[in-house]
């Protein structure tokens, strides 16, 4: 399992260590598994895959919604299945919950449509701030742990805790136990003013290399309909640009400065695993292969 911030080097890394071990490769990255999203993800092309079988990329439409318990099992599966032929799997992606459901011994409560369609219409009725004060209320353990910003989090933790369980979705487990024995977990670390640099350079060469082109076909997919993909980071600034909402300026900077606080939680996230070694970007992958046994 590799894993870190956006920007840290995960990607190269993936693929010299898979390379090594003969592994094929696990995505668990939330955007990535859209079709058509490859720019604003950093997606890697299937021409630079250098051979290696990838999974769960590009398996979602846009309007699909990308929720965890899904990839939890869509994530195992492919993982079965790579050790059913003898192979190891490498996971590589930096969504916290993608990551930790298929590492750790994850458990989801089972959704209420009907209950989850009353919450949303109680978010557009009464919007975020009043559906994140309930939460806050029935669950303040829950709540001290979500963006209250973040509408669809929001929503499912008040589902899940209207069905009597405890908050699963925005923390590890007290005692987090591992779901295969002998998963090893390589964080890649970059120092804080070199990724902040690498992440706003990468934000200005998504609009040059034609992220707004990408929207434009993805709008006609039906990105702004979608729950999950629409409001990605630089997909939601691209669009408001597109609507005249946002300058081209505006939109950028909007979008590093979601991406440098998108990292920063990233790292908190990983930096709780109590099994995670770091590393450079750089590092030897038979080196680190061989370390980790």
């Amino acid at each position: 399992m590799i894993v870190g911030a956006t920007g840290t080097g995960k990607t190269d890394l993936s693929l010299r260590l898979a390379q090594h071990l003969g592994a094929e490769i696990v995505n668990a990255d939330a955007m990535q598994v859209y079709r058509g999203m490859d720019i604003g993800t950093a997606k890697l092309p299937e021409g630079e895959r250098r051979g290696i079988p990838h999974h769960l990329f590009d398996v979602l439409d846009v309007t699909d919604e990308a929720a965890v318990a899904w990839y939890q099992d869509a994530a195992r599966t492919a993982i079965g299945e790579i050790f059913a032929r003898g192979r190891d799997a490498v996971v590589v992606g930096g969504s916290g919950l993608y990551v930790s459901s298929v590492v750790y011994d994850f458990r989801f409560p089972p959704h209420d449509d009907a209950l989850r369609a009353e919450l949303e219409a109680d978010l557009e009725r009464d919007g975020a701030s009043a559906l994140f004060a309930r939460l806050r209320e029935i669950d303040p353990a829950t709540a001290a742990r979500i963006d209250p910003r973040n509408r669809r989090r929001i929503v499912r933790a008040l589902e899940v805790a209207a069905q009597g369980s405890a908050g699963h979705g925005a923390a590890l487990p007290e005692a987090p136990v591992l779901w295969h024995p002998a998963t090893t977990i390589i964080g890649v670390e970059v120092e804080r003013a070199a990724l902040v640099e690498r992440l706003d350079q990468r934000v200005e060469r998504m609009w040059r290399d034609g992220l707004l082109d990408e929207v434009v076909r993805l709008r006609e997919q039906g990105l702004e309909r979608g729950v999950t993909a629409g409001r990605a980071i630089g997909y939601a600034q691209a669009l408001a640009e597109l609507r005249g909402e946002l300058t081209r300026g505006e939109a950028i900077a909007q979008t590093q400065a979601l991406t440098r606080r998108y990292a920063r939680r990233q790292v908190s996230w990983f930096r709780r695993y109590p099994q995670i070694r770091w590393v450079r970007p750089d590092v030897d992958a038979a080196d680190l292969a061989d370390s980790a046994g």
